[in-house]
């Protein structure tokens, strides 16, 4: 049991918020890229993503995994975007620490993702069992070009006018 939940819906509960939390960055990715942030798909990015990378830790486990890594990089990385934002409001050099903090995040997020569709998704699976077989390595690596190109450009777009809301 974890708060209450059993693990199955507890893993439920993080999964949905790990798809949230892509699917909403995703809108504010796109947005970054037309100069545009939309604050209600902010929050929710933030709050779902966050939420996701801290329920991770509940999960028994008797050693450090590397997900525990991936999941402290992720806060790190979402501190730093929420600062920026809300706390320094997009400031001189904070627009782009939030926009490579937020792509940060998110990437980390699909990265995940990815990792999980392998394990649990049986054709996926079958093309590379250990993780450590090209069609893995070719699927990363494509999302990790597709998140420095977008990062790359959201960086160089992103000049919103916006009015924030804490």
């Amino acid at each position: 049991m974890i708060f209450g939940m059993s693990v199955s819906t507890f893993t439920t509960v993080h999964v949905v918020l790990s798809l949230i939390g892509i699917a909403a960055g995703l809108v504010v990715l796109f947005a970054a890229l037309d100069a545009k942030a939309p604050p209600g798909w902010t929050a929710l990015f933030l709050v779902t993503t966050i939420l996701t990378s801290a329920t991770g830790y509940f999960f028994p486990a008797d050693r450090v995994l590397p997900s525990h890594i991936v999941g402290a990089v992720s806060l790190a990385v979402l501190a730093l975007a929420v600062g920026a934002l809300y706390q320094f409001r997009l400031a001189g050099a904070w627009r782009w620490i939030y926009v490579v903090s937020a792509v940060a995040a998110l990437y980390l997020n699909v990265f995940v993702a990815v990792v999980q569709a392998f394990l649990k998704i049986a054709p996926l699976h079958d093309l590379a069992p250990t993780q450590k077989e090209p069609p893995f390595a070719i699927a990363q690596g494509i999302v990790l070009l597709a998140f420095i190109a977008a990062g790359f450009l959201a960086v160089r777009r992103f000049r919103p006018e916006i009015e924030l809301t804490a």
